[in-house]
């Protein structure tokens, strides 16, 4: 969808370009993040692709269409664009904000007023609440919010985003970023977006371009990128804790181990303990008819119960994950618990394995040359 083609920046009188050689290629639908140290060239590439910036030499395609083609204020209309500091209009209600663009493209006012309700609905603000609204009444979160809102505004298939969630705080942010993902399995735009958090980038993109002295060091998928950085510096820029970083991007459902090693109400004790004894654990789930956990029962446990197993044989479930959850939140959880593993359960509660740490552990342990 954004293809960049050999992309260079120079100003002139100045020793080095401040973009150097740039080849890269943005998928439909995916969020790519520009990564780098200040002065590294990423800003400037967001820029030039839509021609806030004049390239000095190499090609931007847009849906295989060269950007060169494009008049520049057809080919702004066509991408949304997202700053830091938001840039709404203090002296225009939200809904006005909002319909800036569509209002230029002559939409009438009926048409331009229902698309900002139906985006407001989309960015979770409640239209009959803030449509009315300035700037100057909401707070950092709503402001961006409405800038995301009025980016979407013509549904444009490319958005540029320049660290579009760094003047919110840590907490607002944490819950902006949730919202945009949100937002986009539901837009499905192109996106790339500036940031200068590695955490962001882990959390929000398919793809990561990492930037140094204008030149392009390693551009991947987040997990590869942890996992095998292409050069001491890319290690370092991302932290030696990568490989904790890398659990935020493999699910429960990743990481299940015995998933059949569950006896249900009703079973034989006898049957428990084999189970127990062939997958070489101390504890199992007790799961209901419908395959609910009802609890648990150790190894000593089963041993002094004689025949069929009750509900009431099994001691509460602490904890479950889900098998959507990242592994992040499933080890905070096992380490709030105490515990060293958790049930899984499906979307409708429904036991389909154990997340473990010793499993975790294996599963993402780097291999020798990147720990080096």
């Amino acid at each position: 969808m954004i293809k960049l083609s050999s992309i260079s920046k120079r100003y002139e009188g100045a020793s080095a370009p401040v973009v150097d050689g740039i080849d890269m290629e943005v998928g439909a639908g995916e969020i790519c993040v520009l990564l780098g140290p200040s002065g590294c060239g990423k800003t400037t590439t967001l820029k030039m692709i839509n021609r806030l910036i004049q390239p000095s030499s190499g090609k931007i395609f847009i849906d295989g269409r060269d950007t060169d083609e494009f008049e520049v204020v057809e080919l702004r209309r066509q991408i949304g664009y997202v700053i830091q500091q938001i840039g709404l209009f203090p002296n225009m209600t939200v809904e006005e904000n909002i319909s800036v663009v569509p209002r230029l493209l002559g939409w009438d006012k009926a048409r331009a007023k229902r698309r900002a309700a139906e985006l407001m609905e989309i960015v979770a603000l409640d239209p009959s609440t803030y449509l009315s609204r300035y700037p100057k009444d909401l707070s950092g979160g709503q402001q961006q919010r409405v800038g995301v809102a009025r980016a979407l505004a013509t549904d444009p298939p490319v958005m540029l985003m320049d660290e579009p969630f760094g003047a919110i705080d840590p907490i607002n942010r944490e819950l902006i970023q949730d919202e945009f993902l949100r937002i986009q399995q539901q837009v499905k735009k192109t996106i790339m977006f500036v940031s200068h958090d590695i955490d962001e980038a882990v959390k929000m993109a398919d793809r990561i371009a990492i930037f140094r002295g204008g030149r392009l060091e390693q551009f991947d998928t987040p997990d590869t990128i942890l996992a095998r950085p292409a050069s001491p510096f890319i290690a370092g820029f991302v932290g030696a804790d990568r490989a904790l970083k890398r659990l935020r991007l493999v699910r429960a459902s990743d990481a299940l181990s015995a998933c059949d090693c569950a006896a249900r109400v009703g079973d034989s004790s006898e049957r428990a303990r084999a189970l127990l004894e062939r997958h070489g654990v101390e504890q199992i789930v007790l799961l209901d008819a419908a395959g609910k956990p009802q609890g648990y029962l150790s190894a000593a446990e089963l041993s002094a119960i004689e025949g069929t197993l009750m509900a009431a044989h099994a001691k509460p479930v602490q904890g479950v994950a889900r098998h959507s959850d990242d592994l992040r939140s499933v080890i905070s959880s096992m380490f709030s618990l105490g515990q060293s593993w958790l049930a899984t359960v499906d979307d409708e509660g429904r036991f389909v394995g154990y997340v473990n740490q010793a499993h975790i552990v294996d599963m993402l342990r780097l291999p020798a040359e990147a720990r080096a």
